[in-house]
């Protein structure tokens, strides 16, 4: 899921930041990882984990679209445990 904030970067930036989602909750830091419960905004089909400690980037080009959400309070909980694991206070 893309979890940077829009205004982040310059418009024409090329890559977006991602934090993955798992439903196996042995493949992430649970420290390190926001549960996401099944709602019909967010798409998921099972509890998956937001694992903040497997952040990456990608071309925006290698990213699709979806109507999927997660709610504010849980995108500013990633982003907290993203901010952890690479060393900032959050």
């Amino acid at each position: 899921m893309v979890v940077e904030d829009e205004e982040l970067f310059v418009a024409d930036y090329q890559n977006v930041i991602l934090v993955p989602l798992s439903d196996d909750e042995k493949l992430v830091i649970l420290d390190l990882a926001v549960e996401i419960a099944p709602t019909a905004e967010n798409g998921c089909a099972n509890i998956c984990w937001a694992a903040g400690h497997l952040v990456a980037a990608t071309s925006k080009k290698r990213v699709t679209g979806t109507g999927s959400r997660v709610t504010v309070e849980e995108l500013a909980a990633i982003r907290r445990v993203v901010g952890l694991a690479v060393g900032i206070d959050g």
